[in-house]
């Protein structure tokens, strides 16, 4: 180091990572799966700033949201804030190009938001979230697509054991209404919303501190959880109708999850996949239907992977045009600290399958030809930079996850022969290396099912 300089830590701020290989190799194909998923069911991508103007962002999300808030005068002395999630920037999108765009507006975003909250696992101040919205339009439909969006988007993924919790704001509101707490409805929601991480006793001394009374803040709470406690939908949604009759926000709710999860059983989803669960209120005020939340079996402790719901009035905020909306996100963080957990997460740090030793500088233009033919015909190829000993190579390829190395030194080029070992079993066997190098790749796609892009066994073999 020269004299006098410091030498400055190298570190991230509290609250956010860095994302070596392992994990950002999964967080790729997740995104790939996303994009898949949600254009399968036609949605249309777009994109918004990180920066938004801070009149944007504020008073949307309750006040917990804008605490969270990262915001500052920019050069221009105007204030903004980097978004807190996608749905309020899409809000905004919709109500600027919904006459360009027209209705129902199907699109899906991907992208990073910032939340200056406590941080935890699988809780960070800068994540990605992978969104989905219907922006347009009231019909039920569009709620019972969002549940199979969601379905089908953890399922693509590879997550057999996992459950879509389901309530209605609706629901809530009348049964708030049935009590006669409608004017303290927003913090008994926000209290709510926290009963899966604070427990019942923390989230009655919330309301409590909202001005709702002990028996009162008790019996809302008594009448949610037993409902949830139910064995069946079909319970509980026989427990809502009861408590919320006389009131006809709450029937419409109840009416509304009971067509949703009939939807859903047409559908041929597994009843273990889908639960009506009254105590999911969702966080942010601006939800005002179906509300949805997503929990691993086996890491509940997690919190929700993929979360929203229908929210009627948001886009009112910047437009005279009625349009209601809903939609879902995945939270990629968090479902990455999740698959960590579990184990889910493979050591492999290369995106490529195929690994071409190079060890004899005089071939050089030969292994360079070599894995140009195996690119072109689909395969993920590295070719090591340097003629270093076999063995070097070899471990090399190990460590970082390739699946199978292709050697071949100057009797293997005299004898125009290639090695194909496959490095998972340890298994080598030699091939003919023809000027195209189709029976190599022949080899290989034996060994890498499914890694040749559009290419069928029987192309390679013509």
């Amino acid at each position: 180091m020269a004299e006098g300089r410091i030498r400055i830590e190298p570190r991230v701020l509290k609250g956010f990572r860095d994302y070596l290989p392992p994990a950002m190799l999964v967080r790729e194909q997740i995104m790939e799966t996303a994009r898949r998923v949600y254009r399968s069911y036609g949605f249309s991508p777009i994109d918004t700033p990180a920066l938004e103007y801070l009149e944007i962002l504020a008073g949307k999300g309750g006040d917990e949201t804008d605490r969270q808030l990262y915001k500052f005068q920019d050069h221009g002395g105007r204030w903004v804030a980097l978004r807190f999630d996608l749905t309020v920037p899409f809000a905004r999108f919709a109500a600027e190009h919904i006459a360009q765009l027209g209705t129902p507006l199907k699109r899906y975003q991907i992208g990073t938001v910032w939340r200056g909250e406590n941080p935890q696992r699988g809780r960070y101040r800068e994540f990605v979230q992978c969104d989905f919205d219907t922006i347009g339009t009231r019909f039920l439909a569009a709620d019972i697509e969002t549940a199979l969006v969601i379905h089908d988007l953890v399922d693509a993924i590879g997550l057999q054991e996992f459950t879509i919790r389901i309530n209605s704001r609706r629901v809530l509101t009348g049964l708030v209404e049935v009590l006669g707490l409608e004017e303290k409805a927003v913090p008994v929601l926000r209290a709510l919303d926290k009963l899966g991480k604070v427990g019942p006793l923390q989230v009655l001394e919330e309301m409590q501190k909202a001005g709702i009374s002990h028996s009162m803040a008790e019996k809302f709470l008594s009448l949610v959880i037993s409902a949830a406690e139910k064995r069946s939908n079909a319970e509980i949604l026989q427990a809502l109708d009861q408590a919320v009759a006389g009131n006809s926000v709450g029937q419409q709710g109840v009416n509304e999850l009971s067509e949703l999860i009939a939807a859903l059983e047409a559908a041929e989803l597994s009843p273990q996949r889908v639960r009506l669960d009254p105590t999911i209120a969702r966080g942010l005020d601006y939800y005002t239907g179906t509300v949805y939340e997503t929990f691993l079996w086996q890491a509940p402790e997690i919190g929700s992977i993929c979360s929203g719901g229908r929210y009627d009035n948001l886009a009112a905020l910047y437009t005279d045009r009625e349009l209601p909306g809903v939609g879902a996100s995945l939270g990629l963080d968090r479902l990455l600290a999740a698959m960590e957990k579990l184990g889910l997460v493979p050591a492999k740090t290369t995106p490529a399958s195929v690994f071409v030793a190079y060890f004899d500088p005089v071939h050089y233009h030969d292994y360079m030809r070599m894995a140009r033919k195996l690119r072109q015909l689909g395969f993920d190829v590295e070719l090591y930079p340097e003629p270093k000993k076999i063995g070097q190579q070899l471990k090399y390829a190990d460590r970082r996850g390739f699946r199978v190395a292709i050697i071949v030194g100057s009797n293997e080029f005299a004898a125009g022969v290639a090695k194909v070992k496959d490095l998972t079993r340890g298994v080598e066997q030699e091939v003919l290396l023809d000027p195209e190098c189709r029976q190599l790749a022949l080899i290989i796609s034996q060994i890498v099912a499914g890694q040749t892009n559009r290419q069928s066994l029987e192309t390679l073999q013509s």
